[in-house]
């Protein structure tokens, strides 16, 4: 369906009105939709679909005697394979896209890692226009399936010439990069008189284990010493040299 008049102005220039009985390879350039009563309102097939011959009985039983086709244009570029082009230039390794649907497709995180977004970059090309990102905020936690990113191609074309001046701003380096987590041996260190001489409950090193274990650190070393810092320095030093990477 049509965003907008705008579009639709824009999109005709590349429309062609062909017979459904010789449109067989052709780009669909609008949805079909079926309506059973009761049963089903929704599209047969979306636009950007090409029409097979398994697809004709169907299109004509939903009256579809003619459809809208894109008409091929060397200058221009389908939004399925223009958005194919703005994930190349948004993933990084460590994540996969989605299908590709109606000129979009999302990034999706394969590991659990720190989320690095290129803000400048990511400016540049939203400000091309006919085409958007949207991203995660950078600097945060993702785990593995988590979607990072929506790509976007507005129009049912695109010039060619647009989508290469907007991979210029990449060159090569995607906008997106997760920075895997790695294992890390912990030590905890609990200090102070209170709770060396048992005057108060060590509430606290449970609530660090508890948050390093969110990332994969295992508590390998622990001990509990008053505020002499000493004793401090020397537990510290020991926990490194029992193979510590986190004190």
């Amino acid at each position: 369906m049509w965003k907008s008049l705008k579009d639709r102005a824009e999109g005709a220039k590349e429309m062609k009105r062909m017979k459904t009985t010789e449109a067989v390879g052709q780009v669909l350039c609008h949805d079909i939709t079926q309506i059973i009563p009761g049963v089903t309102k929704d599209a047969v097939f979306r636009k950007g679909h090409i029409i097979r011959e398994e697809d004709i009985p169907v299109l004509l039983s939903v009256g579809k005697d003619s459809v809208y086709i894109w008409e091929n244009d060397e200058t221009m570029m389908h939004e399925n394979d223009a958005a194919e082009v703005l994930y190349r230039m948004t993933a990084n390794e460590h994540m996969h896209p989605s299908d590709v649907k109606e000129g979009k497709i999302e990034a999706i995180a394969d590991t659990e890692g720190l989320l690095k977004v290129d803000r400048e970059k990511l400016k540049k090309v939203n400000a091309f226009g006919e085409m958007m990102i949207a991203t995660r905020h950078g600097n945060t936690v993702v785990k593995k399936g988590d979607k990072l990113a929506g790509t976007r191609i507005i129009p049912l074309v695109i010039k060619k010439d647009k989508m290469q001046e907007a991979e210029k701003i990449c060159a090569g380096t995607p906008i997106l990069k997760i920075l895997p987590f790695t294992v890390k041996k912990a030590a905890i260190i609990t200090t102070g008189n209170e709770v060396y001489h048992g005057r108060i409950k060590d509430a606290f090193t449970p609530v660090i284990e508890q948050k390093i274990a969110e990332f994969g650190a295992e508590m390998m070393f622990h001990e509990i010493f008053d505020d002499n810092d000493k004793k401090i320095t020397d537990g510290c030093l020991r926990a490194i040299e029992a193979g510590a990477d986190i004190v």
